[in-house]
């Protein structure tokens, strides 16, 4: 983590100044470097009335005003900040009565380090989720963003998607991660961008694709290696973790991740360290992690295939993507930004009728969402020797070339049910026929497929191969 986080500073008060400067010195390894620190106790409240702060620990017996003494005026002026209590002695009666008075927790000196630490971060966590309750209940009747420009690349006329950034604008500045959800090409990528430009982060924005990656590979990218960690690994490198820094860390299909480097990425998530390859030395990191995937999750923590506890660290905060069948106003607005694509990319002039394609198109499925769109428009322009674009044009593509009736867009079926005859068949071959279809009306592309039939893309994979 940055060594200014958290963005609020947190205020250690304990007339021990070996105790202070010992424990700043223990948040400050874990990542916890915005720490304010006093002697005085009688000098808290007036620091609590001119700063902002996320939490305050303050030690239960002190010269001039006692921690519970403290508690209820704290709890009275400042609300939303946690407060903890910290003893030398484990009080069980004491403890008991401060959290009656309004602490948020109650830890002992000599406890554990890690246990401090956990204790720190679950009130940071606390007053972050307070301050995004309270702007989310500000902006709840609000109309306008209070800065578009970081959307400026999302073309959308969708009140969901609209309201999807104004939580990022809540979002955005926090340290925890962000799982984005959503159907293949419909823009994850570029919502993750937006959350990046949201945040204020000075570093870089860094993107990955696991998907395809073995384990050697991912650990490698992301984490780096030193000189002589593998055959071949003749100078260090950094990995992707270190090029983040004070930036956002993207990885795309967090599903296909493997149970390997799962537990590498939960470790970056839970203590923000890492392992170099060929290196024992725990390096920190202080790049936010925004995941983003098309697949179920929750069915594949069923089956086994991803980590539990790894999916509620990566979804800090979730924003799941509509897909392009269930924003139909978009459908004309991206018509008219691809098709000046295609102007810049071919050099020549279009002429289309925006609406009307869009009104056309608007019983299409759209398996592949919005990229799908930009091919059709594109792969239009790319034949169209007239310049003009109409919708004979894209019928003829949608039929040539996407293998979908050019009338509906669906195949209908008897009855509006599945019939059989006197045989049945087996759910083999029921599975198999499904399939097959799937693939065929999708132009055999296996994640719009597997979204067509509600199977992971894992499995029509493995139909594929077994086939």
């Amino acid at each position: 983590m940055p060594n200014n986080y958290p963005r609020q500073p947190i205020l250690l008060v304990d007339d021990e100044d070996s105790w202070l400067v010992s424990f700043k010195t223990t948040l400050r390894s874990k990542g916890i470097g915005n720490v304010v620190t006093e002697n005085d106790s009688s000098k808290l409240l007036s620091l609590l009335d001119s700063q902002q702060f996320c939490a305050v620990a303050i030690d239960l017996m002190m010269p001039n005003f006692s921690g519970e003494e403290l508690i209820p005026q704290i709890a009275a002026r400042h609300p939303n900040i946690p407060i903890l209590v910290i003893s030398g002695l484990n009080q069980v009666k004491s403890a008991v009565n401060c959290m009656r008075l309004g602490a948020f927790d109650f830890i002992v000196k000599t406890e554990e380090r890690d246990t401090l630490i956990a204790a720190v971060r679950h009130a940071i966590e606390l007053f972050e989720l307070r301050q995004e309750n309270t702007s989310l209940r500000e902006r709840f009747f609000k109309k306008e963003l209070d800065h578009p420009e970081y959307f400026g690349n999302i073309i959308t006329e969708n009140k969901e998607m609209r309201s999807i950034f104004q939580y990022i604008e809540v979002i955005a500045e926090t340290f925890r991660p962000v799982l984005i959800t959503g159907e293949s090409g419909v823009g994850k990528e570029l919502v993750a961008r937006a959350v990046h430009n949201a945040s204020g982060r000075t570093g870089e924005f860094v993107a990955l694709n696991i998907a395809g990656l073995d384990d050697n590979v991912v650990a490698d990218t992301l984490f780096g290696h030193t000189k002589g960690a593998y055959t071949g690994a003749t100078n260090a490198r950094f990995g992707l973790v270190e090029k983040a820094k004070n930036g956002t860390l993207f990885l795309d299909e967090i599903g296909d991740l493997s149970s390997t480097s799962q537990t590498k990425l939960l470790r970056l998530l839970q203590e923000h360290e890492y392992l170099p390859l060929g290196s024992d030395m725990a390096k920190r990191s202080s790049a936010r992690i925004v995941a983003a995937t098309h697949q179920n999750l929750n069915e594949l923590q069923e089956c086994g295939q991803f980590r539990r506890d790894l999916f509620y660290r990566l979804r800090g905060h979730l924003l799941h993507i509509p897909p392009l069948r269930e924003r139909r106003e978009d459908i004309a607005p991206l018509i008219t930004h691809f098709l000046q694509e295609a102007e810049i990319s071919f050099e020549k002039k279009f002429s289309a009728n925006a609406p009307e394609l869009a009104d056309y198109l608007s019983q299409y499925p759209f398996p592949g969402n919005i990229r799908e769109l930009q091919n059709i428009i594109l792969d239009c322009a790319g034949t169209c020797t007239d310049g003009i674009m109409d919708t004979a044009r894209v019928q003829r593509l949608l039929t040539h070339s996407y293998d979908y009736q050019p009338e509906s867009f669906e195949t209908p079926l008897p009855d509006a049910s599945v019939t059989f005859g006197a045989t049945l068949p087996t759910l083999k071959e029921v599975r198999a026929a499904l399939i097959d279809e799937a693939l065929t009306r999708t132009n055999n592309n296996q994640s719009s497929a597997a979204q067509l039939v509600g199977v992971t893309r894992q499995a029509i994979s493995k139909y594929v191969r077994e086939k």
